[in-house]
């Protein structure tokens, strides 16, 4: 059987409905190309079958060649003759497509498209946003890095603390002994010991003084 020699018309890219293609995941013209081309695939088997039963009924087993030829010739005028019809259908049954069925209204709205109907900022409301929302960055890692530094400073408070605690606790351990061995309160043997040191200190000044006289 003769192979189909008409072709589709190119789209110019007006004709294409790109949203309803975005919105649908196909274009109308697919739609109607992948129709066309299922009806075409059925009629060649359903014409090249009718051909074979009519060649049969009237030849018999063994039909003469004569029969075969008139048959296909008769059978490439039908499929020409339904291909300008199916061709026409076509058209119609596209733009029937594009204006009623695979048609996108105005107010309709794909759903990544719904924010943008939502918050309608122009472009300058865009860039302060982009602004504002850098200084927030700006400031967030001003106060995590004020967090540390606090962090570590409590952390040294801690430690002085911790020294602080053990000194007391060297000093009470100190004081209940010194009362235990009958030396008097802290404050008093302090007392007696600076007493000491500096007395200590006056002799060896005096000391000293001699010592440089008789040189």
């Amino acid at each position: 059987m003769a192979e189909c020699t008409s072709e589709v018309e190119p789209l110019c890219p007006e004709s294409l409905k790109l949203y309803e293609a975005q919105f649908f995941g196909f274009t109308p013209q697919t739609c109607m190309l992948r129709v066309y081309s299922a009806f075409q695939d059925s009629l060649y088997d359903i014409l090249a079958t009718v051909e074979a039963v009519f060649v049969k009924k009237l030849g018999g087993p063994d039909p003469r060649p004569e029969l075969c030829q008139q048959a296909r010739e008769y059978t490439e005028n039908l499929l020409k003759y339904l291909q300008e019809r199916i061709q026409r259908l076509s058209s119609r049954m596209e733009t029937l497509l594009v204006n009623n069925v695979l048609f996108v209204p105005r107010n309709v709205l794909l759903p990544e498209d719904q924010p943008h109907k939502k918050y309608p900022q122009g472009v300058e409301q865009l860039l302060k946003l982009e602004t504002e929302l850098a200084e927030l960055q700006q400031s967030y890692q001003a106060e995590v890095c004020a967090k540390h530094a606090l962090l570590a400073e409590l952390e040294e408070q801690r430690a002085v603390q911790e020294q602080l605690d053990g000194l007391l606790k060297w000093i009470g351990e100190l004081r209940f002994t010194w009362m235990q061995g009958g030396m008097g309160s802290v404050q008093d043997s302090f007392a007696f010991m600076t007493q000491t040191v500096r007395s200590l200190q006056d002799i060896m000044k005096e000391i000293a003084r001699k010592t440089n006289g008789l040189e």
